[in-house]
């Protein structure tokens, strides 16, 4: 009981702070150019990168910048995030991107009750991070890293500073049942896309539309 009233309480006390000091500016507003979406994308490892990166590449060049979060103890999505955006510019514009790490929520094979502690931890990191950045849209597809990034997006719209849309689409690899990740944002998503018709006959609000990686 400890951990959770400690963890809740920083928590809270980063919502606080983080409505408090970067809350929009009366005077102006950020410029960016017309049209455009910021979009915070979520990596996962393995598989989840090249699923998201395809997801990516099907976007439209409005959708900038385009700000990266990958999971502290993530290795090798950087560079491979840097290697798609390096050839992106070659079609489009100059890339608009950043990279940011928050503490990973679950390891592989980490046991459920210290994974609620580490989720905690990693919503502490996630909180300040979405309230500086106010993105227009979360996109991601299943790793554990997106819980704590889509519930910071939930509070950024619950305090009234910015509406964030969330996009969760399930991962190929899910075919008759939805991940972790996807039972939960099933419930908190705006849009919900799976990619198999057996998981929409199970789950009313999802959206299918084929294949889409």
């Amino acid at each position: 009981m400890g951990w959770w009233w400690w963890c809740g309480g920083a928590a809270l006390v980063c919502v606080l702070i983080a409505r408090i000091f970067l809350a929009p500016k009366r005077d102006g507003t950020r410029e960016r150019a017309p049209g455009s979406a910021d979009v915070l994308v979520v990596v996962g490892s393995g598989g989840h990168t090249t699923e998201i990166l395809r997801l990516v590449g099907s976007l439209s060049a409005s959708y900038t910048p385009r700000h990266y979060v990958i999971a502290d103890t993530d290795r090798m999505s950087e560079d491979k995030i840097c290697a798609f955006e390096t050839a992106r510019s070659k079609e489009h514009s100059e890339p608009q991107y950043t990279i940011h790490r928050v503490p990973r929520s679950r390891e592989v094979r980490q046991s459920w009750t210290s994974s609620v502690v580490s989720t905690l931890h990693a919503l502490l990191y996630s909180i300040p991070l979405v309230f500086r950045l106010k993105p227009d849209m979360v996109l991601c597809n299943g790793p554990g890293t997106c819980i704590p990034l889509c519930i910071s997006a939930l509070l950024l719209g619950i305090t009234g500073m910015k509406k964030v849309l969330i996009v969760y689409i399930e991962s190929i690899c899910r075919v008759e049942t939805l991940s972790l990740s996807g039972k939960i944002l099933y419930y908190l998503s705006d849009y919900f896309f799976v990619q198999w018709p057996t998981l929409q006959e199970k789950y009313p609000k999802a959206v299918f539309l084929g294949r889409l990686v």
